[in-house]
């Protein structure tokens, strides 16, 4: 297997997580509209699969942008009531990335198997055919970043 060619660590990185959220693309996209037009730029994004009518999204932004997603909320209630918003700070994304990794098998599992060696806490995961990226708690970015090194 080759050697991955970059890794990068982002840090002070929030997840936002909207719980009991339509699952249709009209409410997504009145969300990422909502926080574009309020300058908040997304990072990572993930869609849990629905269940029924209903779906989970997550995705990442600044620390120093938790606040303007806290005023936020409200509006985003006025379009879907039953939303359930969450927001975990302090966070650090852990981003792999390298071209072999669209036709290698078994990077996930060696990144996951890295990771999993050292307890990492993973908040999410996001993934493209050249990158796998982890949300991990800011305390173990040190640790999670060496045992994927290492396995490599």
């Amino acid at each position: 297997m080759e050697n991955i060619q970059n890794i990068s660590v982002c840090f002070d990185v929030s997840l936002v997580t909207f719980h009991n959220a339509p699952a249709d693309i009209n409410f997504m996209s009145f969300i990422f509209d909502t926080l574009a037009k309020n300058s908040i730029n997304v990072d990572m994004i993930a869609q849990a699969a629905p269940i029924s009518a209903h779906t989970s999204i997550s995705f990442t932004i600044s620390d120093d942008d938790v606040g303007k997603v806290l005023n936020l909320i409200p509006s985003l209630r006025e379009y879907s009531p039953d939303i359930k918003a969450v927001v975990s700070s302090g966070n650090s994304k852990i981003s792999v990335y390298g071209e072999f990794m669209r036709d290698q098998y078994g990077v996930a599992a060696k990144v996951f198997k890295a990771a999993s060696s050292v307890g990492a806490d993973i908040r999410l995961v996001t993934t493209s055919e050249v990158d796998i990226s982890l949300l991990i708690t800011k305390d173990q970015e040190n640790a999670v970043e060496q045992a994927i090194k290492n396995s490599f």
